[in-house]
């Protein structure tokens, strides 16, 4: 027969009644649900956890992933992958202006520079990062912006670099830190160990790696590339006028040991010749007095120019 009985109808309705709800629910739950998928730039944290569930941490989404499914109420939290910078100087898009220093004479001075690093991506040191300072700050990017990444930096970059740089322009002088390259080197190598010390103890961890770090491995410290120090603009005026001053020394003292020699020469001349012998010899050297040869009995007259 092409009709069902009562049993069967009571089936279909039964079967309809669970399936709807069972639908509804699955779309309920899929419409909460979303995607991620990881720049080859980009390393992302997953917390698990919603409204009524307690925050967790999940997983570490490595870069240049494909797209990973995250549950209802799940949170992405997206950090740079590779090399960053921290530039100081006086360009327009610098993360801060350049630091200021004082020497060990107590001439205050600026220096310029960036410092090249890499986030340390290890998974468990990242998770940390981020929720002892990424969540303060909000460095975290969404969109391709963050809202706090650049005040992080101006922390837990700028402070310690320029608590390094002043403690070790403390030991120089400015005069050698401006104009004596042995003296930058020594400067530039003393920096580097005490920004290493500094910044680890501000963050409390290895957060900021070599350039090179990958994410495993040993993390290596940052590289610093830091101009000159500059003093202020009256002090290098100076050192130039200085500097001309001796130049013009130099040149007067040889000048005055060159009217040295000649006088020591025309003495000489006096004590052999006589000083009028002398006159005649030198007036002859400068082309004063013409010399004619005459031969000895001859009689030859000679006229003299007119002068």
């Amino acid at each position: 027969m092409g009709t069902k009985g009562p049993v069967g109808k009571r089936r279909s309705l039964r079967i309809y009644l669970i399936a709807v709800p069972l639908l509804v629910a699955c779309a309920v739950i899929l419409s909460g649900c979303s995607r991620v998928s990881t720049q080859p730039d980009e390393m992302v944290l997953h917390y698990a956890g919603g409204l009524f569930e307690p925050i967790k941490f999940e997983r570490c989404i490595n870069p240049s992933s494909g797209a990973t499914l995250l549950g209802p109420g799940d949170t992405p939290y997206s950090y740079p992958f590779g090399q960053r910078t921290f530039d100081f100087s006086e360009a327009k898009d610098a993360e801060s202006k350049p630091l200021s220093v004082v020497s060990k004479d107590n001439v205050e001075m600026t220096v310029s520079g960036v410092a090249t690093f890499t986030l340390n991506t290890e998974c468990k040191t990242l998770q940390r990062f981020h929720e002892k300072i990424g969540l303060k700050f909000r460095a975290y990017y969404e969109d391709g912006q963050s809202e706090g990444w650049g005040r992080m930096l101006n922390l837990y970059m700028r402070v310690p670099l320029d608590r390094a740089m002043d403690a070790a322009s403390q030991e120089f002088e400015w005069r050698g830190l401006f104009n004596d390259p042995k003296v930058k080197q020594a400067w530039e190598a003393r920096v580097g160990v005490l920004a290493r010390q500094f910044i680890e103890e501000t963050g409390g961890a290895d957060y900021f790696c070599n350039p090179n770090y990958t994410g495993s491995g040993q993390c290596g410290d940052i590289s610093l590339t830091i101009q000159k120090p500059e003093p202020p603009e009256a002090l290098v005026n100076a050192l130039a006028d200085e500097q001309a001053a001796k130049t013009e020394n130099i040149a007067q003292a040889q000048r005055n040991a060159k009217v040295r020699t000649e006088m020591e020469s025309i003495k000489d001349l006096v004590k052999v010749l006589g000083p009028q012998g002398a006159v005649l010899w030198q007036a002859i050297q400068k082309g004063q007095v013409s010399v004619v040869p005459v031969p000895q009995g001859s009689n030859l007259n000679i006229t003299p120019p007119a002068r």
